[in-house]
Order: C-alpha cells, then structure tokens, then sequence
C-alpha cells in the first residue's frame, strides 16, 4: 500500500495550504491518509460496494474488475458486453439492485456503436465472481448520434426503485437538449425493466419521451440521491466555465444550451448569453473556470464527522475533490479543495458502507484509492 499527502484548501477563495508528500492531509473538517487499494486499474470509472466486503470496478476500455480480500483479482469478470471504447466512450457505471442480496442483480452503463452512430446502453445482468449471466439491454437511449462525446453514463436508484440514467446531448447535437422528443442533454428515469414509470412527467405529452425525467443537461457526470428525504443531486461539466451542480425537480428544465454561466471553447457566448432564463432552474452551484467535475457522493458516515451532510465531488481537470458544505436548508455554503495533483484525474468519488471515502482515478496505470481519518496527534 502505498500513502499520499499532497492537499490544496480553498474556502470560498480563502488561500491555501500545502501538506508535505507522504504525510497526512490536514483539511478544514478532517485529517486523512489516502490508501491505495487497488493500482494498475485500465482508466477505472466506478466503484461499487459488493455485500461481502469485495468491490467491482468497471475500467473504461470494456472490463469489470474485481478486489477481492482486498486485492485486484488478476482474470476481469466474464459476461461483460462489447463497448465502443472510443472518444469518451467505453464502460462506465455499475449499481447494484437495491434487492442484490436476494437476486445478485446489476446494471451496467456503456457505450454502443452501430456503425459510427453511437449511444448509451444500460444491461441488467446477474453477478457471481466467476462472470455475469442472464444478460439483457433495457435501455438504449434515442437517437444514435455519430459523437463520440458526451454519453452521460451514471446511473442510481432512487428511494422507490426506480433506476435514473444521465445522458449527455453528444456535444454534436447540443440543441437536443432541449427536445422533449430525444433522449439527448436529459436525465432519465427507468424502472428495473427498462420502462418508463407512469408518474413521469412528461408522461402522456404528445412528442415528449416518457423516460425524460429532466432536461436541459450538457454532460452529466455525476448523480446521487438522498436517502433521507429523496432528494437528488446531478454534476454535469460545462463548456470553457460553468460546471454545474444541480438539485433536481421532475420536469425541470436546466438551461443548456439556451443559458450558461460559461462560453464556447472559442470564447463566444452560448445561447442568449444570459446566465438564467423564465422557466430555467438556476444551479446550486457553479464553477467558473471548470474543473471538469465528475463523481459525485453525499456523505452520510460518522467516519468523518466534520464532512457529514456534504457533497463530495471528484474532479478531472484540475485533478482534485471538491468539498461542497451545505447548510441547513441545502444550500451550498462553502467549498474546500483537496488532493489537488495528488492522485491523478478524479473520475469517481463513493462512501464505502464502512463509511469511509474512496475514490478512483481515471488514468492508465489508475487506482482505487481510500480515504481513512486520523486524529491529528498521530
């Protein structure tokens, strides 16, 4: 195992400190060491946390991993489907059923080809460690579009079973993020089969896709739900400026690429302009210049105290986690910065059921890394 010590705090543009490689990382709230897991992962993406104690780990380029007594087994899982490994494509997300324990059930995330049109798939499949079975697609978003950007790829399960989906507007395509009749620049909401709930919101509206839970997302990267109250948080990167993270409302519709609080990569204004728009949902949060965020996890443990009720929040670009600090009523008080350079791009941020953190780096060689408190006396 190897240790990591390198941190950059940020408090709402209040300064920053350095802590010495190899020693503990002092933050704000907590002091931490960060363990490697598992090294020598294939562009890992996401984690999962199997009821044993093992992990899976999907790897972008189309493999499903696993860590098992706490090593990387050597032979990828069998069963895994073909992936367009392409661009940004590849295999992205794996969620365990909410029944896993009776039914052995998960989900994959990924991206297909047909040709040079392209999509994101999601297949339900049943685990055991020597290889999946009883494969099945239950979901191909529409249209297949030749991009190979901007797929979405997240999944969770929200309170009542059903399974949302991220799906970017495959950058090419970008006014379909406002298209009721696509599934592009949207989040979906799909049962455990594949189809859309009745209580959708734009269930019944003539043109409208029954899944589309809401609209108006550039590239969703992250998601999560609240177990508490049902509430749920989206991540998605902006263009040049203007990440964004999101409390999601069914049928809401956030902006892009009408509004933005970014430009085009070639410094022109996107859309109106404008930074807000009547009937667009301003975001909780933004970030100007991006950091390209990616990985998003709500921190409920009692490992680390100081972080309970926060957003964790990988990040690719400046190579970081974001530490959002929400008030009382949600509201994103304070950001804090750590890691920064340290371990290499952030694609995905968890809570273990140990309560402790952990982390994988999409990188190749990347890791699967664990955060684990100490008191600062040590």
């Amino acid at each position: 195992m190897r240790l990591f010590g390198y941190c950059l705090s940020i408090v709402l543009g209040v300064g920053c400190s350095h802590a010495a490689p190899d020693q503990p990382v002092k933050t704000d709230a907590a002091t931490f060491r960060v363990v490697e897991v598992a090294g020598g992962l294939a562009n890992p993406w996401s984690v999962a946390f199997l009821p044993d104690g093992d992990m899976l780990v999907t790897e972008k380029p189309g493999r499903l991993r696993l860590v098992q007594g706490g090593s990387l087994r050597e032979d990828p899982i069998r069963g895994v489907p073909e992936v367009h490994y392409r661009g940004q494509g590849g295999l992205f997300d794996v969620v365990l059923d909410p029944d896993f324990a009776q039914n052995a059930t998960l989900y994959l995330s990924y991206a297909y080809a047909e040709g040079e049109a392209t999509t994101t798939r999601v297949m339900r499949a049943r685990y055991a460690p020597e290889g999946l079975s009883e494969q099945k697609v239950i979901f191909e978003a529409q249209p297949l579009v030749a991009s190979s950007q901007h797929f979405g790829g997240r999944l969770a399960f929200m309170r009542d079973d059903t399974l949302l989906l991220t799906m970017g507007e495959r950058f090419v395509r970008r006014e379909l993020a406002q298209d009721l009749g696509t599934d592009l620049g949207k989040v979906l909401r799909i049962d455990r089969d594949g189809a859309a709930p009745p209580d959708n919101p734009f269930v019944g509206r003539q043109g409208a896709r029954p899944e589309i839970y809401t609209y108006g997302h550039r590239n969703p990267q992250g998601l999560v739900v609240d177990p508490r109250d049902g509430t749920v948080w989206e991540e998605e990167h902006g263009a040049m400026g203007g990440d964004e993270i999101n409390r999601l409302q069914p049928g809401a519709n956030y902006g892009w690429p009408l509004v933005a609080y970014g430009v085009n990569y070639d410094g022109t204004p996107i859309g109106t302009g404008q930074h807000t728009a009547p009937g667009v949902d301003p975001p909780a949060y933004y970030w100007d210049p991006s950091i390209a965020p990616s990985g998003l996890a709500l921190y409920l443990g009692d490992q680390f105290p100081g972080w309970q009720g926060d957003l964790l929040v990988g990040a690719l670009k400046y190579q970081l986690v974001s530490r959002l600090h929400l008030d009382e009523t949600g509201r994103v008080a304070s950001e804090e910065q750590f890691l920064k350079d340290a371990l290499g791009r952030v694609r995905d941020v968890r809570e273990g059921p140990d309560g402790l953190v952990y982390l994988v780096t999409d990188e190749n060689p990347g890791g699967l890394y664990r955060l684990e408190p100490i008191a600062d006396a040590e």
